[in-house]
């Protein structure tokens, strides 16, 4: 299928090669293109998921709330991060950009969350005092190589799937 109904190119030097080779996925096989696709996917995810639970605990919201507004914020960052490269790089609109990576990123971003938020609560950061404890910040500490371990065999699955567009 065309990869602007899946999410386009494999990322692993079959297809766009001269389109990835400038961010590091044109040859190294696919695990360590996966690799490299879920650490982009990551650092959208840790920009939106830190934002909203330093939101969330310093208005002294609940667990829930808190999950809902780092995971959304997450989605918001890490999307954003998805679409602009593949605007500029394949030269095409927001649509046709979200078209392309909108399977791998949602499926990326939602593996990488429901992790990053179990590891923090589990370690207390989502009911850290302030934003200035340690505990928040050994949460997070925890978190975002427990997100990253949880969504690179899934971001290696996609990509092998042709679900996922490298960016």
């Amino acid at each position: 299928m065309s990869d602007t109904i899946h999410g386009g190119g494999n990322c692993s030097g079959h297809s766009h090669d001269a389109q990835h080779a400038h961010h590091g996925h044109g040859g190294g096989g696919s695990l360590r293109t996966s690799a490299q696709a879920t650490m982009h996917c990551l650092t959208g995810c840790v920009i939106g998921e830190v934002a909203g639970l330093a939101l969330g605990v310093t208005l002294g919201l609940g667990i829930w709330p808190t999950i809902i507004l780092a995971t959304t914020l997450a989605y918001v960052t890490g999307i954003t991060l998805g679409l602009l490269p593949v605007m500029k790089n394949r030269g095409v609109s927001l649509v046709e950009a979200f078209r392309i990576i909108w399977i791998g990123e949602v499926v990326s971003i939602g593996v990488m969350e429901v992790a990053m938020n179990f590891a923090d609560y589990q370690m207390g950061g989502m009911t850290a005092p302030s934003v200035a404890s340690w505990m928040f910040w050994r949460g997070i500490l925890v978190a975002v190589p427990v997100g990253f371990l949880a969504a690179w065999p899934i971001n290696y699955w996609l990509l092998r799937q042709n679900l996922k567009a490298c960016h």
